[in-house]
């Protein structure tokens, strides 16, 4: 059931920059409103309100809104005109189809002075024989009555019989107390039915998840079970409904309650059986019976698994949204597989190789939001440009092999000068030379034999 709220009248005041004290006209229908609260000292300035088609059972707090000119209380409980005389500016009236049967409740109408239309159709004191007659003669201020304009003639006439019209008003309304109170009687006894007949519903306890393929078939055949007692439940359900609706009722505030109960009853069983089709999903399998653990993206996130050889480790990329709040993920590394819980949901990925899970480190991206994970492989690192030594056993046979090589005189080959393998650098280009015009060449000298200062040094190769 709905009440009226702050939050409700801001919600509906969007034209007037959701400001309620200075509002003017607020529409709060079907909104199952079941009492009339708060709106006298929230919004003294309201001039138009709208409260058609909700449960209000009786006019109540609004006197002290002296500018409403119009109010608009069709579809409701109301039984009796009451506490408006504090409406000093009220020029309209709406109560169609309500349950005013206490017709003599018109006079407190008196005393407001610019009252010109007035709607009492679809009540039960609108069945009375000289109905209209009784409030064109209480109500002379009133122009128009059930949207019907008010004749002089019509009025002088039901001014002439009021008398003998306010008595048969009065008897009617005694009848209609009497068939009233049987009714209320009748409701009130069907309501006290339908509370023993209605069945105590047992919550079901919150189950442990199951990993295993044993479990979760008993878990499919439980789910099998309880697929077949909802539909029965819901072809019971249907055959109430129907037998429901189809079933006479009297037309009084307890029966559009006990409809409304009804209705109710009915969203909020929609509304459960929502939630356990929700609830029964099979529980995800993340290792087998085996110990064999399986990839599961559940969140469907973008990922990359990168070997970084040159560092000896496993780097994980996977794609976390960006705005997403790092206490809603938790990350899982072991030394084959490593599990990340992004908002309840697994993502479980298989390594290629074994990793340390005390050496790994989790962090985030602080441009995309990424989750990245490094995870070092098992077993030593092999940094670049760096040449490990091999360990060597050592023994006492290879200890006198080393010492037996070192006493060994060592041996140096002779090389043949004439017959080096290396090229000639200084000959690879061959060609003539480029003697600038201007620069002469100068005679080389060649030393003779002749020449007193020659020596001739064996150990001096010949020149060529």
């Amino acid at each position: 059931m709905g009440r009226i709220t702050e939050d409700l009248i801001r919600r509906n005041a969007e034209h007037n920059d959701c400001v309620i004290f200075s509002l003017e006209e607020l529409s709060l229908h079907q909104q199952e409103i079941e009492r009339l609260e708060h709106i006298d000292r929230w919004c003294r300035h309201l001039k138009i309100l709208y409260l058609q088609n909700n449960l209000i059972g009786k006019i109540e707090n609004v006197s002290k809104l002296k500018e409403l000119e119009y109010l608009n209380l069709a579809l409701n409980n109301i039984e009796k005109i009451e506490n408006l005389e504090g409406c000093e500016e009220l020029t309209k009236l709406d109560l169609t189809v309500n349950f005013i049967g206490e017709l003599s409740s018109i006079k407190s109408l008196q005393h407001n002075i610019h009252l010109k239309e007035l709607f009492l159709m679809g009540n039960p004191c609108a069945d009375f024989d000289g109905y209209r007659q009784f409030v064109v003669a209480t109500l002379h201020q009133l122009k128009w009555l059930d949207g019907k304009e008010i004749e002089r003639s019509e009025r002088i006439q039901a001014l002439q019989d009021f008398p003998v019209i306010e008595q048969q008003i009065r008897e009617q309304e005694e009848a209609y107390f009497l068939r009233r109170a049987k009714d209320k009687e009748e409701a009130q006894r069907r309501l006290q039915e339908e509370r023993e007949e209605e069945p105590e519903e047992g919550r079901p306890g919150a189950g442990g998840r199951c990993s295993s393929s044993l479990e979760n078939h008993e878990y499919l055949q439980a789910q099998g079970m309880q697929d077949g007692e909802q539909n029965k439940k819901k072809l019971a359900d249907s055959e109430d409904d129907l037998g429901f609706w189809n079933k006479p009722s009297l037309f009084t505030p307890e029966s559009r309650l006990e409809t409304l109960r009804h209705v109710e009853k009915q969203r909020k069983d929609q509304e459960r059986l929502r939630e356990k089709k929700k609830k029964v999903k099979p529980p995800r399998t993340l290792i087998t019976e085996d110990g064999k653990a399986l990839n599961v993206n559940e969140p469907k996130l973008d990922f990359s698994l990168k070997d970084d050889e040159k560092r000896n480790q496993i780097i994980l990329d996977l794609a976390v949204y960006r705005y997403m709040d790092t206490s809603l993920i938790d990350v899982d590394v072991q030394p084959t597989y490593v599990r990340v819980m992004v908002k309840g949901k697994p993502f479980q990925l298989v390594l290629p190789a074994e990793v340390k899970p005390d050496s790994s480190s989790a962090k985030r991206s602080q441009t995309t939001g990424h989750l990245v994970v490094c995870m070092p492989k098992v077993g030593g690192v092999i940094a670049s440009g760096q040449q490990t030594s091999k360990p060597v056993k050592c023994t006492p046979d290879s200890s006198r092999e080393q010492t037996n090589k070192r006493s060994k005189p060592t041996e140096k080959l002779e090389v043949d000068p004439s017959k080096h393998s290396f090229p000639d650098v200084a000959n690879i280009v061959q060609g003539e030379t480029h003697v600038p015009r201007r620069v002469r060449s100068e005679p080389k000298i060649i030393p003779s034999e002749e020449d007193p200062d020659f020596e001739d040094n064996p150990d001096v190769p010949p020149l060529i």
